[in-house]
């Protein structure tokens, strides 16, 4: 096994939460170790054009986001490593980490940067739409598919949302669910039936996800009755897949305070966790926002509040000694 290494604040993760609360860290002098994990960069490197990030005139490409920001960080004095932790002791001080080769790394305050992952149908066809008409955030792609048809995949609150926002930009909006009612609370369900730039296929699962043309791109969704078994083409040019994230917790679980939903709870207004000295930002927290400035925003707040825990430790120690 090799040598423990140290440090006062470590990140698991490197998306913009990981890499914010990096650069932050780095700044105040902790030199901080980013453990970057199974995805480096994390979702942002599997999304092409941003247009949202702010400070940039121009579209910018997701993975090119997350080398500078992984640049940044280490120009200001971050050290990061290729790791995956498999475990965790929080009950320890310094709290302890295992990556899968077996370093050990040892740290005073942990944050936590791990994100979630958009669920997805799991189709072939589906996987070869992506960035061609498939997506996973309206928020993010949305503005894309402007006066263009579209259609939202799922029944719950996050689906609902989905289409709604997506009025903004299409006069369009097919939503594709495969039972005879929603899941989402009543009010969104309201808001949906009332909105006419929406109409609701109910009982349909989606079959396959169809291209054409030249460049290729969705011309539709082969979906599928599933009382009759009747299946059909609905056609649009984008489809937003909405039937739930997951979040990278299951390393935490007995080890800190999970909701219902998988997403690790925070004191609200912070990312303080459960346990003293681990913060929680980014997806990995945030079940409502999940945008790349919000996650970089939640980064920011654990440093600095991982910051002010190492110093009132030490002004604690040094009154003990004295």
């Amino acid at each position: 096994m090799s040598d423990v290494k140290h440090t006062k604040l470590l990140v698991l993760g490197s998306g913009p939460a990981g890499w914010t609360a990096a650069i932050y860290a780095a700044r105040a002098g902790l030199k901080p170790i980013v453990v970057e994990g199974i995805q480096p960069g994390g979702q942002l490197t599997t999304t092409t054009d941003v247009e949202n990030y702010p400070g940039f005139r121009d579209v910018i490409q997701g993975p090119w986001l997350m080398e500078e920001m992984k640049a940044q960080a280490v120009h200001v004095g971050t050290e990061a490593v290729w790791d995956h932790i498999n475990d965790v002791d929080l009950s320890v001080r310094p709290f302890r980490l295992t990556g899968d080769g077996g370093q050990v790394y040892a740290c005073d305050t942990l944050v936590i940067a791990t994100g979630a992952q958009a669920k997805w149908l799991g189709l072939p066809s589906e996987e070869h739409a992506k960035g061609k008409g498939a997506s996973a955030c309206a928020t993010c792609d949305g503005f894309f598919y402007r006066g263009k048809k579209v259609a939202v995949i799922g029944g719950g609150n996050t689906a609902v949302e989905e289409a709604l926002y997506l009025t903004n930009h299409s006069d369009d909006v097919t939503l594709i669910h495969r039972r005879d009612e929603l899941r989402a609370e009543k009010i969104l369900q309201d808001r949906l039936f009332a909105n006419e730039k929406i109409s609701t296929l109910w009982d349909h699962t989606v079959t396959e996800f169809v291209l054409g043309g030249d460049p290729e791109a969705l011309t539709g969704l082969k979906v599928k009755n599933t009382k009759t078994g009747e299946e059909s083409i609905v056609g649009c040019e984008g489809a937003f897949v909405a039937i739930g994230h997951a979040p990278a917790t299951e390393l935490f679980k007995g080890k800190l305070e999970i909701d219902d939903d998988g997403y690790l709870v925070v004191e609200p207004g912070t990312p303080r966790t459960s346990v003293p000295g681990v913060y929680a930002c980014g997806d990995v927290m945030d079940k409502h926002y999940r945008q790349a400035v919000t996650a970089a925003g939640t980064g920011c707040m654990a440093a600095l509040d991982a910051e002010k825990y190492l110093a009132e430790l030490e002004f604690a120690e040094k009154e003990a000694a004295e």
